[in-house]
């Protein structure tokens, strides 16, 4: 896909991947939507940010009216927002669970819905989600925001072989470990120079927008090569 005009939507936009992923469509002349609960921090002319959160369905909807009244249709649409909490099951509370959940799982679901039909219609467009590699393989302490992951997965995994006969991409991202503030809720991790870079995870999201129109990414497994230097 030639980015030049296209539509494009990130949420979580305002730091991390989904900054760098903004600031990437941007270079490459695509019109951008940053969806982010806190608004973003990013100004450009062909930027707009819209504050949401993706697990409030009626905020979802109103960011998404704005858009699609505007452009009818998206482009792309790169599922980033998401958080985690740690510990052991029995310590994570019941609001945690909810929370992970609404955000990682149900908020990729709200924002989809809403741009699948336009892309139907046109016969292309590319939704990105992000992942982990905590959707692939299971770690102690981390059972909740694996549990989302693995719904991510399950839910990219059905939904490209849905959509594919109607020329629309999905692909979904699994990075390791990424240097942002992501492992604030963590008392043992705490980011390294090690860690996978935000933008180089982002350039390869853009590698796969950019790929030629019958070639489809379907998973994008990074990982650092040396995790702990």
């Amino acid at each position: 896909m030639d980015l030049t005009n296209k539509i494009a939507v990130v949420t979580g936009a305002n730091k991390g991947i989904g900054l760098e992923s903004v600031n990437q469509l941007l270079d490459k002349g695509a019109v951008v939507y940053g969806i982010c609960r806190n608004g973003c921090s990013t100004k450009h002319p062909n930027y707009t940010c819209l504050t949401a959160d993706v697990g409030n369905l009626e905020q979802v909807d109103a960011a998404f009216n704005i858009i699609l009244e505007k452009h009818g249709s998206v482009d792309v649409l790169i599922n980033n927002a998401g958080l985690g909490y740690f510990g052991y099951c029995e310590d994570i509370s019941v609001a945690q669970w909810q929370e992970l959940f609404n955000t990682n799982v149900t908020g990729i679901f709200y924002c989809t819905r809403r741009v699948l039909p336009g892309m139907k219609k046109a016969g292309t467009g590319h939704i990105v989600n992000i992942a982990s590699i905590a959707g692939l393989e299971g770690y102690p302490q981390v059972s909740a925001y694996c549990a989302t992951k693995f719904a991510v997965r399950g839910f990219s995994d059905s939904l490209y072989k849905e959509v594919r006969d109607f020329g629309v991409k999905v692909t979904c991202v699994y990075p390791g470990s990424v240097k942002t503030d992501f492992f604030r809720h963590s008392e043992n991790i705490k980011p390294h120079d090690n860690m996978l870079m935000p933008a180089d995870v982002a350039s390869q999201i853009v590698f796969a927008l950019e790929s030629p129109a019958n070639y489809h990414p379907v998973n994008l497994e990074i990982r650092p090569l040396k995790p702990r230097g």
